[in-house]
């Protein structure tokens, strides 16, 4: 059984108080997105929940703090959520339904690490009317309106130097943005990053990608070139100048990052192909080369309209 500190286990007995109210409560649907007033229990309360039904246990519980793991969140085309875990062998166990969560109107989300511990604390949840919500540990609240001028939005990790994770956010002229999180959900206003990411077809990243303990990301350019852009620790320039990465990207209609997949300390980016298949690309921890050659998880990814 794992040696657990008071910390770890006062927050294990947090979760696990949340997640047995969230069981409570998860037995008629919640339609989370459908209106500006979040509900209640939150998505991630929700997921903390479905953990406890799998049977994992207090103990399980602190080995999965230590693993650092962050679930994989998925919303098929009927609108059902579902949430994978990490099979402890590199990939992904089988799905986990979130029955309790109606997933209609969820545009993207995001779980962030919200006191430098690499854990997930909560999730920033984006809709179609232009909501940014967040679902914690201790509830969930509406962070603002008018999120519909954008046409991304991500949260690769603490990019400002602070505890918190934080949040980028892509305009429709191409304009990049960094919003600070205070740690708690709440967002500062935004600093400008800067213009020209209309260029890029996707953005991912959760986590560091170079072994310098910044946050960095990942973009794909129109051309299928993926390039790395290196994290600062400084808000007001968060990013070094873009490092290519190598072509043939275009292959994917989808990436994203969990984090540490494998469980090697070391970020990873997940890849959906046309034809439906799932590919993990392990992290290297080295900015020249940051991902090993792919790795094939399953197919029949497809089905989902969302994932993160």
């Amino acid at each position: 059984m794992a040696t657990t500190t008071g910390r770890t286990r006062r927050r294990i007995a947090a979760r696990l108080a949340a997640a047995a109210v969230a069981a409570v409560l998860a037995g008629t649907a919640v339609p989370a997105f459908a209106a500006d007033t979040p509900s209640t229990p939150s998505p991630f309360t929700l997921a903390q929940a479905v953990k406890g039904k799998a049977g994992l246990a207090a103990a399980q519980q602190d080995e999965e703090e230590k693993s650092r793991i962050r679930p994989l969140f998925a919303v098929d085309r009927s609108d059902r959520a579902w949430m994978y875990l990490r099979d402890g062998n590199g990939g992904l166990a089988g799905r986990l339904s979130l029955d309790g969560l109606d997933a209609r109107g969820l545009k993207d989300g995001a779980f962030v690490d919200q006191d430098g511990d690499s854990a997930p604390d909560g999730m920033w949840l984006w809709d179609t009317r232009g909501s940014l919500q967040y679902g914690g540990e201790d509830g969930s609240f509406r962070v603002g309106g008018g999120w519909n001028i954008y046409d991304k939005v991500l949260s690769p990790g603490n990019l400002g130097g602070a505890k918190g994770g934080d949040l980028l956010a892509r305009d429709s002229s191409g304009t990049l943005y960094l919003y600070l999180g205070y740690g708690d959900g709440k967002l500062t206003s935004r600093y400008k990053v800067g213009g020209g990411w209309g260029q890029y077809t996707q953005i991912a990243g959760n986590g560091d990608l170079t072994g310098d303990s910044k946050a960095d990301i990942v973009a794909r350019d129109k051309a299928g070139t993926l390039w790395l852009y290196k994290g600062t620790g400084n808000h007001k320039a968060p990013f070094a100048q873009r490092t290519k990465i190598g072509g043939g990207w275009n292959a994917y209609n989808t990436l994203l990052s969990i984090g540490d997949v494998d469980v090697d300390g070391k970020t990873d980016l997940l890849a959906r192909d046309g034809s439906g298949v799932l590919w993990l690309y392990k992290g290297t921890g080295n900015a020249a080369t940051p991902y090993k050659q792919r790795v094939k998880i399953g197919g029949g990814w497809n089905t989902y309209r969302l994932l993160f």
